[in-house]
C-alpha cells in the first residue's frame, strides 16, 4: 500500500472530530494547517458565488489558487462540490 493510501485509510478510519483534530495537530504544522484551511474557505466562497478577485482579496491569496478550487467546484462530481452542496454519496 503506498503511503498516500495508508493515510487516506486512516483520515476515513477516524469518525471522532476530537480525535481527527487531534491527529491534525500531530502529523500537520501549525502552518500546513493554515494551509489547508485557507483552502477550505476559498471553496466555500467560490461556492457562494464570491467573485475570484473578492476572494483573493478578502482571503489574501493569489488568483490562481483560486482558479484551482473554481475548476474543482465546476466538476458536480467532484467530493468538494458534493460535500459543499450537501449531495449523498
Amino acid at each position: 500500500m503506498s503511503e498516500e493510501k495508508e493515510l487516506v485509510k486512516i483520515f476515513s478510519n477516524i469518525k471522532d472530530s476530537d480525535t481527527m483534530e487531534k491527529f491534525f495537530g500531530e502529523i500537520f504544522t501549525p502552518s500546513e494547517v493554515k494551509t489547508i484551511v485557507l483552502r477550505w474557505q476559498l471553496m466555500k466562497m467560490v461556492n457562494r458565488k464570491v467573485p475570484q478577485r473578492e476572494v483573493a482579496a478578502k482571503l489574501g491569496i493569489s488568483l490562481c489558487k483560486i482558479t484551482r478550487g473554481a475548476k474543482i467546484l465546476k466538476d458536480p462530481d467532484s467530493v468538494s462540490n458534493r460535500i459543499l452542496n450537501k449531495k449523498k454519496w
